[in-house]
């Protein structure tokens, strides 16, 4: 198994896993505002992961702390507008919105990084941002605020996997990934003692919720991305991304009984179709199929 294949494997992982925090996040919102969450669950995310790995961050280098800060800072700034957004806009607008990130990355890849998409990911973005067009997009295609804020968002989401992958693999990448998460949970703390009123969530049910949030969805979640971008690109990490949305229709279904329509479960095959497309090594395919023709032939 090569490494970008196993690389690859473990972000389709973040992505199961991101795609499970949505019933858990949407409990932990009935119960705190929106920057309070983000403030307790990525405090506690970067204090942990701080601790299992403190000798990542002992050992810290000038350049990992400042890479840290600004992707953080990407971070941060994709998820305010985002949560912004909905304020403003449906769930299901916001989520294909959100998973137009999938086309900016390429797009940002060859302006910024210089580096010219495959045609095969080419192939699988336009599957990829179909799928979550027939997942997510409801009847109304009216474009107001809420859909220009999350658009903005989408647009850092893309922009913070293009950093990614190209910062970790100049730094240490476990402390690059706890420096982001470190920043999102301050930058949270200063919004919701500024425009918020914090408090602490109350009962076993949300503060349950809040720390399998912050251990699975978060530190483990972006470790993983910081670790693994160096074996992969960001156009395909960017595509694996987008099976967030079918596994959380699954767990959705699973935990709440939420069922999918059937435009959703045809958006769902349609993700899945690009990320296989993504994932296939056409080269080498074409070359043992030439070969085969040879012999044949012979």
């Amino acid at each position: 198994m090569s490494k970008q294949l196993k690389a690859d494997l473990a972000l389709l992982g973040v992505a199961m896993v991101w795609g499970a925090s949505f019933v858990l996040s949407k409990n932990s919102l009935d119960h705190l505002q929106t920057f309070n969450f983000l403030a307790i669950r990525f405090l506690i995310s970067a204090l942990l992961s701080s601790l299992l790995f403190y000798k990542n961050i002992l050992n810290i280098k000038k350049d990992t702390l400042k890479y840290g800060v600004l992707i953080g800072c990407i971070l941060f700034t994709a998820y305010a507008f985002q949560t912004l957004g909905l304020n403003y806009t449906t769930a299901s607008k916001s989520g294909f919105i959100t998973g137009f990130s999938v086309v900016i990355v390429p797009i940002l890849s060859a302006l910024l990084l210089k580096k010219k998409p495959e045609r095969a990911a080419i192939v699988s973005v336009f599957l990829a941002l179909l799928g979550l067009g027939f997942l997510t997009l409801d009847t109304t295609l009216t474009f107001n605020i809420g859909d220009l804020l999350t658009l903005i968002g989408a647009l850092f989401f893309a922009l913070h996997i293009i950093t990614v992958g190209k910062y970790t693999v100049k730094v240490d990448s476990i402390a690059l990934g706890i420096v982001q998460i470190a920043v999102v949970g301050i930058l949270s703390t200063l919004f919701t003692f500024t425009v918020e009123i914090p408090v602490l969530p109350k009962g076993v049910g949300a503060w349950t919720s809040i720390l399998i949030l912050a251990v699975f969805a978060t530190s483990f979640a972006y470790i993983v991305q910081n670790a693994m971008q160096k074996f992969t690109s960001p156009t395909h990490t960017a595509l694996i991304y987008t099976g967030e949305p079918v596994f959380a229709a699954l767990f959705a279904y699973i935990l709440v009984g939420e069922v999918l329509t059937k435009g959703g479960i045809f958006g769902g095959i349609l993700i899945l179709a690009g990320m296989l497309i993504a994932e296939l090594d056409w080269k080498s395919l074409f070359n043992k199929h030439q070969e085969k023709k040879k012999l044949q032939s012979s």
